[in-house]
């Protein structure tokens, strides 16, 4: 037989295996969009709602935030609720993803 062609069969198995962990990963992705991460500030008086596509679904500002009419406080309060739900969403992101390698870290993906 030719030299070189006994490790095809391997190569078809990696190949395989990628496919699947490519289907699986687009599976997860489009899944992601139905998932929803809510982090709220200051005992919920604002409250941010992020899906797995790191779009924000609503935010819910509580009327007693605006009572002392301080705005800095109140822009602070979302940046840093926004903020937290994006560390949370890509928590959740990087775990599902993470299941469809099996825990393979793959740079770029999963890290």
């Amino acid at each position: 037989m030719f030299k070189g062609l006994e490790n095809l069969g391997n190569l078809q198995g990696m190949f395989k295996q990628v496919f699947e962990i490519k289907s699986r990963m687009e599976e997860i992705r489009a899944s992601l969009a139905d998932q929803r991460i809510e982090v709220s500030a200051v005992g919920g008086m604002v409250r941010v709602v992020m899906n797995g596509h790191f779009e924000i679904v609503s935010i819910k500002i509580e009327p007693e935030t605006m009572a002392n009419n301080d705005i800095e406080m109140l822009e602070t309060l979302i940046r840093n609720t926004i903020n937290e739900a994006v560390r949370k969403t890509q928590e959740l992101v990087k775990a599902k993803l993470a299941e469809a390698t099996g825990g393979i870290d793959i740079p770029g993906i999963t890290s």
